[in-house]
């Protein structure tokens, strides 16, 4: 018999993964907590198999406690997010994550991921496989004039206005942007400018 925790600060996500683990005869739920801080303590007093884990949540993080569980030896964490960055992907493995899944993975893929876990195998999503090994493999990195475009959108300059400053076509300007949103595993214009500054890669302001 499996014995999984359960962590998630949502209630209704919670009970939908307890009903359905525990629904299989190989597998049973022993405990459930809707924080990291709670996840910790309940890993220690319960000594589950495999952690079913959160990434965001209050008091402790799923990443912080991922680190504190792993570091116990107390269970193998299997983190299930809707979260798919770089960082976060990161932040998770570095953190002892025996595996990685999004919320949206089908029901018997994720049973078998469970299982695989308990098993002691790694378990990451393709997607983000890929992901993780760009970013491991220092892959992600930004051209010189990928960040040449990202410096003068964080000057707060249109698409026009950079394609006239680097002498190049509207159309490179997007291709660039789609490039540094892709590697930088965000969506839009300030969620890549503040990424970038977190890592250092630009300038901060008045810096």
């Amino acid at each position: 018999m499996i014995r999984v925790l359960v962590v998630d600060d949502h209630p209704v996500v919670r009970s939908g993964l307890v009903g359905l683990l525990g629904s299989e005869a190989d597998l049973e739920v022993v405990g459930e907590a809707g924080n990291g801080r709670e996840g910790v303590t309940l890993a220690a007093s319960l000594t589950p198999d495999v952690v079913l884990m959160d990434l965001r949540m209050p008091v402790l993080d799923g990443a912080s406690a991922t680190a504190e569980i792993t570091a116990a030896g107390t269970a193998r964490v299997l983190v299930l997010t809707t979260y798919d960055t770089d960082g976060d992907i990161l932040r998770a493995v570095e953190a002892g994550a025996t595996g990685y899944l999004l919320k949206d993975t089908p029901r018997d893929q994720l049973l078998a991921a469970v299982r695989a876990a308990a098993r002691g195998e790694t378990v990451l999503a393709a997607p983000l496989a890929a992901k993780l090994m760009r970013q491991v493999r220092g892959g992600d990195q930004l051209t010189p004039r990928e960040l040449e475009v990202l410096a003068l959108v964080a000057q707060g300059k249109s698409n026009p206005d950079i394609a006239r400053d680097l002498f190049i076509g509207e159309a490179t300007v997007k291709s660039h942007l789609l490039h540094v949103f892709d590697k930088l595993g965000v969506s839009d214009r300030t969620a890549a400018v503040t990424h970038a500054l977190e890592r250092g890669l630009l300038p901060s302001p008045g810096g």
